[in-house]
């Protein structure tokens, strides 16, 4: 007979069913038949895979807000966010921009306030092909302060002429953190904003 509580802390720490099956060397529906036998709650599919994908816990620690510097940029971050933030994607907390001002806002609100896993910040940049990259490149890094790994994407589009270079002389830069739990949350702080 497995103990309920080594099959809670086995089950919690993110192994599977068929995992801890492995482990004792029976079947994965021995398993789940002692979970039933248990009451432990088994997780659905999606808390599965975001388990398996986060095998050390959330990549994220949301901080207690304290002080008038942290409200200011928890408020700030979100009102950008209502206006200039990814809201359909279920995964990415991602905010694309021409002014590295709002993009160095935002990335103090993930790292300070989110207090994210630095590996995992990403970033996008949308160009045409009339503007030097390299030059843009350096802007960017420069400009927000990000490392260069950190631009995993590059898209550069054929330009079709125009003033475009008055609002967008080194291009649209994204900053992403994928993650469906801060996602939600991100999105419920927008949410209790719109109401207030």
């Amino acid at each position: 007979m497995l103990q309920k509580e080594q099959l809670e802390e086995l089950y919690s720490s993110g192994l599977s069913m068929q995992e801890i099956a492995l482990r004792f060397g029976c079947s994965g529906n021995k398993i789940k038949y002692w979970m039933v036998e248990h009451d432990i709650e088994r997780r659905s599919i999606s808390e599965a895979v975001y388990a398996k994908s986060n095998p050390n816990g959330d990549p994220f620690k949301i901080k207690e807000l304290q002080g008038i510097e942290d409200l200011k940029l928890f408020y700030t971050a979100i009102g950008l966010y209502l206006g200039e933030g990814d809201k359909k994607s279920r995964h990415h907390v991602k905010m694309a921009n021409t002014n590295p001002y709002i993009l160095r806002i935002f990335l103090k609100f993930l790292r300070e306030i989110c207090d994210v896993n630095e590996l995992k910040i990403g970033a996008e940049l949308n160009i045409f092909n009339d503007v030097d990259l390299k030059k843009a490149i350096n802007f960017w890094i420069s400009e927000v302060g990000i490392r260069r790994e950190q631009l995993r994407t590059i898209t550069v589009r054929e330009s079709r002429g125009g003033s475009y270079k008055n609002k967008s002389e080194y291009g649209t830069l994204s900053i992403y953190f994928s993650n469906i739990k801060l996602k939600k949350i991100i999105i419920d702080w927008c949410e209790k904003a719109i109401i207030v």
